[in-house]
């Protein structure tokens, strides 16, 4: 399972386009200009969901480059394979956490400002997303390709920007309080259901087509 791991990590970072990085750090810029010392969790926010995006756009390169053929005749159970893509997600987590711990920092040092509840929103958000992104898409790639994926990680995008766009003026974060850290709880401990759900539905997906 380790070569697995390592050959969708190695893919994820390979694939990862200039342009959207260019276009992730244009947004970013305009998040922090827009939202003052709310700019972390919506740059931590649209980082994670450039994370997830990566996520689903790195494992339709096995589909495009036939690798299940290579797969099948190799000594591993579909669960394995598919238990290595969902665990090259929860690596990359590690990336969607530490960019938001970055952004947090640079927006607390630019603005002179270091709220508590924003770093902790900022770091659910840098968890859940990519976990709720590739939950959702993963099993599409395995039950009905990767353009199917792709379609429903773009649905997926539609939801994000309206939590974006709710809280741009700042006045949702100034009316919540600190039981929003119980309602990410929440929040956490569904994804994570969901996300473990999600690998069994794509192991019978994956079986299926063997």
């Amino acid at each position: 399972m380790k070569g697995l791991i390592y050959k969708d990590l190695t893919i994820f970072f390979k694939d990862i386009d200039k342009k959207l990085i260019l276009l992730v750090i244009g947004v970013i810029a305009l998040l922090m200009v827009n939202t003052g010392v709310y700019a972390g969790i919506f740059a931590s926010v649209m980082l994670a969901m450039t994370i997830g995006m990566q996520n689903v756009m790195s494992f339709a390169s096995d589909e495009k480059a036939g690798w299940k053929k290579y797969q099948s005749a190799m000594p591993i159970k579909g669960v394995t394979v598919v238990a290595s893509k969902y665990i090259s997600v929860i690596c990359t987590l590690a990336v969607s956490v530490g960019g938001s711990i970055l952004l947090n920092l640079f927006s607390a040092v630019v603005f002179q400002s270091f709220p508590v509840i924003i770093w902790g929103v900022s770091v659910a958000a840098a968890l859940i997303i990519p976990l709720l992104w590739t939950g959702i898409c993963l099993p599409f790639t395995y039950w009905f390709g990767f353009r199917t994926a792709q379609t429903m990680g773009l649905l997926t995008v539609i939801p994000m920007f309206y939590f974006i766009k709710y809280f741009e003026d700042g006045a949702g974060f100034s009316a919540m309080t600190s039981s929003i850290f119980s309602y990410a709880a929440v929040a956490g401990i569904a994804v994570i259901v969901l996300f473990f759900l999600s690998m069994m539905i794509s192991v019978i997906g994956y079986n299926r087509k063997k």
